[in-house]
């Protein structure tokens, strides 16, 4: 059976190209009710227009959809609150949010300023951050909600020039990993997507057959997923060009070097505390807490 999203609203951040704009148009293909979120600056995150938004609605409309054009910078309070206002007044429920605003400032760790850090870390992490916090009581009501954050390679694996960039996306996962615990009893499910596509922050750096072959469209499915009744919830699903595969953090087993250890016994043991062979994932922190103290009860390598 098809996934719809007849009945649902969705919002959708910086959809006004790129990744959010093919989000956007293939939810409100599938029934959907869709915000068309998009301040409408450069890939700096300078400027702003509504121009881009209004047209992603244009097009939605001119295929039977419904949407509706928002401005507001998502690092902005009173911005947000009016994105939600809007939507409420609208439609009367927000079901799921499709956080995907983002800028570039890239440049070495040495040369950067701190204010294009900050910048960046304003939109990418705040800029999540604050539109959950503003639907969340709303998706806690409904008993129901679905929320997409959007992580990048370079903050699970890192990249050159983008420190910035890779602690905010990183930093996406860490808030995903709580507050998917924190809406699992409300029906509420959170997860992260890991896109490679040809938008305005790759195209210049990507030759164009390159980019023909990773249109923002090919990524589209599985954030459709994941907003789904049947999405899982905690997963970071990377994709590209039609592609998709599944990312998680793990940890070993370790092994119980007892409380004489010195920094010479990690040395001598390094081999075997960084043994992946059997190593797994953890559902939340006190997972790792309760192998620490199983290991515990073993015999400690030094005295």
């Amino acid at each position: 059976m098809a996934i719809r999203f007849d009945g649902k609203v969705t919002i959708v951040t910086g959809a006004g190209g790129g990744l959010g704009r093919a989000h956007a148009l293939e939810f409100a293909s599938r029934g959907a009710k869709v915000v068309v979120n998009d301040l409408g600056g450069a890939v700096d995150g300078t400027g702003g227009s509504s121009a881009a938004a209004e047209a992603v609605v244009a097009e939605i409309k001119s295929k039977g959809g419904t949407a509706i054009a928002n401005g507001a910078s998502v690092t902005d309070d009173a911005g947000v609150a009016h994105l939600v206002k809007q939507t409420m007044d609208a439609f009367g429920r927000i079901d799921i949010l499709i956080a995907n605003a983002g800028i570039l400032r890239d440049k070495s760790f040495g040369k950067m300023d701190l204010k294009d850090f900050e910048a960046v870390m304003a939109v990418h992490l705040m800029g999540t951050v604050k539109p959950c916090k503003a639907i969340w009581q709303i998706m806690r009501d409904q008993q129901y909600g679905r929320i997409v954050v959007t992580t990048s390679s370079t903050g699970l694996y890192g990249n050159f020039g983008q420190t910035n960039y890779g602690a905010a996306k990183l930093s996406l996962v860490g808030f995903m990993n709580s507050l998917k615990l924190e809406g699992a009893k409300d029906n509420i499910k959170v997860n992260a997507v890991c896109p490679v596509a040809a938008t305005r922050m790759t195209e210049a750096i990507m030759p164009p057959p390159m980019l023909e072959m990773l249109k923002p469209e090919y990524v589209t499915p599985g954030v459709v997923f994941l907003a789904s009744e049947e999405a899982p919830t905690g997963a970071i699903l990377t994709a590209a060009a039609g592609a998709f595969a599944a990312a998680r953090i793990e940890e070993t087993e370790g092994v119980h070097l007892g409380h004489k250890a010195t920094a010479d016994d990690v040395a001598a043991n390094w081999a075997k505390i960084a043994d992946f062979s059997n190593a797994r994932p953890y559902l939340q922190g006190s997972e790792q807490s309760q192998k620490f103290f199983t290991r515990l009860q073993e015999k400690p390598v030094v005295g």
